[in-house]
């Protein structure tokens, strides 16, 4: 155990310095490469499994839980860490926040939505959640912030501090290490302006930290105040991708001529996060649903949705593709952050998930289902899907039902 425990804190060093490199959108015709993320992610947990047991576990639990010590930084030398401590270790290191950074589609919205819009900002006190290395609490400074807090609970806020003193913004923003649950704002402040985060996770709602904006908009945003971003909404569509699940999938029913299909269950189970081709997407794109970021509840992030799609050539469908989008509504021009696979590359990617079987589809032919989400019954950052499949075309019919989990 002491082994698996010092190779996770290693690899996690590590990956976080092979995330310095760009990714960009490939063609999903071949097999990917492993992101620097999707490394990462294996390994968080490797300090208290076997590595048959590694998951894929990503999570803003930096934002709600106990700080750890940082590649040296600060914290005790010796002292017995599990995979969390390890995950919140892992956000404090430099190569993550280089990602989204280096994520413009991002990056720069939040960046608009304060920069153009200084008559929202000027004069008022803002609150960061998530505040990682600063760029949000220096853009709402920039814009002309009374105050701004900035609050996370890992190490980050450490580098943080010294990034904002470095920009001459000290004077405006205080960087605050705390859980959200448990902060106390300083000067005697009750209430603030505008909050702002970036929540978002994979398939919008992975790792639940939707719950923490939640807490912190009913306890600390005044009547009338702001939210960036306020809306969100997550969309649907179908593609072709025969090769890609031939290789990921299929490929189990013959490994070196055994017959290990046992496995081809546990792969199909798992979404893919990958960033589409936007020339495989064969059919039109629906909302699912759409969040209300002043009036949502964790309740809410219970949900079944109907869709119908329709085919806009003769194709094959392999697959469902479920991307986000969110919306700074408030600002003087509506300003959205998509992760569309029609758009630029984000860092989000996008959330796959294979059909058991494949659809022949003509132009013009119609695919229904419904699509169900729920957090994780052992982990609430996990989330669960049920999704139903109807079709019946020309080439034949289809009555399909999958469930799936991200983990």
């Amino acid at each position: 155990m002491q082994f698996m425990q010092d190779l996770a804190r290693v690899l996690v060093i590590c990956v976080g310095l092979l995330c310095s490199s760009d990714q960009g959108l490939h063609l999903r015709s071949f097999p990917p490469r492993d992101s620097c993320e999707d490394l990462r992610k294996r390994m968080n947990g490797a300090g208290d499994a076997t590595m048959e047991d590694i998951e894929v576990l990503d999570s803003k639990d930096h934002l709600s839980g106990p700080a750890p010590p940082t590649n040296g930084a600060s914290g005790e030398e010796g002292k017995d860490m599990t995979s969390k401590d390890y995950y919140f270790d892992s956000y404090a290191h430099f190569g993550i926040h280089e990602e989204m950074l280096k994520d413009q589609v991002r990056t720069l919205a939040y960046k608009d939505a304060f920069m153009m819009n200084e008559h929202l900002i000027r004069g008022k006190v803002v609150l960061d959640v998530g505040c990682g290395t600063g760029i949000l609490s220096m853009f709402a400074a920039r814009a002309g912030a009374k105050k701004v807090y900035a609050v996370d609970c890992s190490n980050i806020v450490l580098s943080a501090r010294q990034i904002v003193k470095d920009n001459h913004l000290d004077n405006v923003i205080t960087v605050i290490q705390a859980k959200v649950e448990e902060l106390t704002l300083p000067d005697g402040v009750e209430k603030v302006d505008i909050i702002v985060s970036e929540w978002m996770g994979y398939c919008l709602l992975y790792e639940a930290m939707i719950d923490t904006i939640i807490y912190a908009r009913d306890k600390w945003l005044k009547p009338g105040g702001i939210m960036f971003p306020d809306k969100a909404s997550m969309h649907i569509c179908a593609i072709e991708d025969r090769d890609y699940k031939e290789d990921k999938i299929n490929w189990w029913r013959n490994v070196y001529g055994f017959d290990m299909t046992y496995m081809r269950g546990h792969a199909l189970a798992e979404p893919l996060v990958d960033a589409v081709d936007s020339r495989q997407i064969a059919t039109n794109h629906t909302m699912l649903v759409e969040i209300d970021m002043y009036t949502v509840t964790i309740q809410d992030k219970t949900f079944s949705s109907k869709f119908e799609l329709t085919a806009k050539r003769d194709d094959y469908i392999h697959a469902l593709v479920v991307w986000f989008a969110v919306d700074f509504s408030k600002c003087h021009r509506n300003i959205r952050l998509s992760t569309s696979p029609e758009g630029e590359y984000t860092h989000w990617k996008q959330t796959v998930f294979y059909l058991d079987r494949y659809i022949a589809i003509r132009r013009g032919e119609k695919l229904s289902g419904t699509f169900s989400l729920s957090p994780g019954k052992q982990n609430i950052r996990d989330l669960d899907f049920d999704i139903t499949v109807d079709f019946e075309g020309e080439h034949g019919k289809l009555s399909s039902s999958q469930k799936f989990k991200m983990r």
